[in-house]
């Protein structure tokens, strides 16, 4: 993990197309504001773990088909 200082209105460069500015500073919280293309997802961490784990959950097969609705069990047992 790279470790870097900055102070307000200061800014930190990742590749070509990414900025991240301290906005500002209060107490102990920090507000960034992040500069990236449109393409590139940007995500607190915890709702990324979030969306991770949604998708898990929607993409499990229930070990009891008898739990799908007959529509599900039918592609299921094509």
């Amino acid at each position: 993990m790279l470790v870097i200082t900055r102070k307000l209105e200061e800014k930190i460069t990742i590749g070509n197309d990414i900025t991240i500015s301290v906005l500002g500073i209060k107490g102990n919280h920090i507000k960034l504001g992040i500069e990236a293309p449109r393409n590139t997802p940007v995500y607190r961490t915890e709702v990324y773990k979030s969306i991770i784990e949604e998708n898990l959950q929607a993409a499990a097969v229930p070990q009891d088909i008898s739990l799908l609705s007959n529509e599900q069990a039918e592609v299921l047992n094509e």
